[in-house]
Parts: structure tokens; C-alpha cells; sequence
């Protein structure tokens, strides 16, 4: 399995922005598809974007397709959540995920296709 910690969460303002990044361990990051996802109290966690392993596919949930944007740079192995456009309901524990995959274009949306998960951040928007 891989080590993940997240980070760059924090209080903004609705329509601002913030950076989220996930720091991976080991040496096989780029054979795993990444996800984040995020959740609030007395919610179930909910999928929010998901990258291949290659970095070439991309999945959103509707919710946020069009303000958020994945990415991934493996050579660092880093994960990256661009936040754009927030909105008070956008307010959650992120967390990042990773997922064995075993081609390059496979992607996850599921909490339990996820093995490996980090501890979270905090992200705040006020209205």
C-alpha cells in the first residue's frame, strides 16, 4: 500500500479558491489511479474526481465538474485537488485515495475500490 498525506486545506471566502495536495510514499505511485473525495458529519463520503494512473483520463462528479480540476505529477508523486468557484456546500474533509490499477486509463469513483487512504484536510467556504 502507499502512504498518503493531504494538505493546502483552510477557510475562504464563496468564489475563492484553494490548492489541495496529497503527498504519496513508495516507489510504485504511478501504478495506482488516485481519487479524492470528501465528507461532512453525519454524511457518508462522497466521490469528487478520480485520474488514472497515466493522468491521461479524468472523472468528476457533477457537483463540481467545471470549478475543480485533478491532476497528477508522478515523478513527484503528487496528487492535486484546484479548487475554483467555492461554494459554502463545497465544505468537507477531502481526502485523497489510491487504488492498484492495472491499466492506464482506468479510473475508480467508488469508496470501496480505494485501498489506501490519507488522514484529510479541512476545507472551509463562507458565504
Amino acid at each position: 500500500q502507499v502512504q498518503l498525506v493531504e494538505s493546502g486545506g483552510g477557510s475562504v471566502h464563496a468564489g475563492g479558491s484553494l490548492r489541495l495536495s496529497c503527498a504519496a510514499s513508495g516507489r510504485a505511485f504511478s501504478r495506482y489511479a488516485m481519487g479524492w473525495f470528501r465528507q461532512v458529519p453525519g454524511k457518508e463520503r462522497e466521490f469528487v474526481a478520480a485520474i488514472s494512473r497515466s493522468g491521461g483520463t479524468t472523472f468528476y462528479a457533477v457537483s463540481v465538474k467545471g470549478r475543480f480540476t485533478i491532476s497528477r505529477a508522478s515523478a513527484e508523486n503528487a496528487l492535486y485537488l484546484q479548487m475554483n468557484s467555492l461554494k459554502p456546500e463545497d465544505t468537507a474533509v477531502y481526502y485523497c485515495a489510491a487504488a492498484w490499477a492495472n491499466r492506464d486509463s482506468t479510473y475508480y469513483n467508488r469508496n470501496n475500490d480505494y485501498d489506501s487512504w490519507g488522514q484529510g484536510t479541512q476545507v472551509t467556504v463562507a458565504s
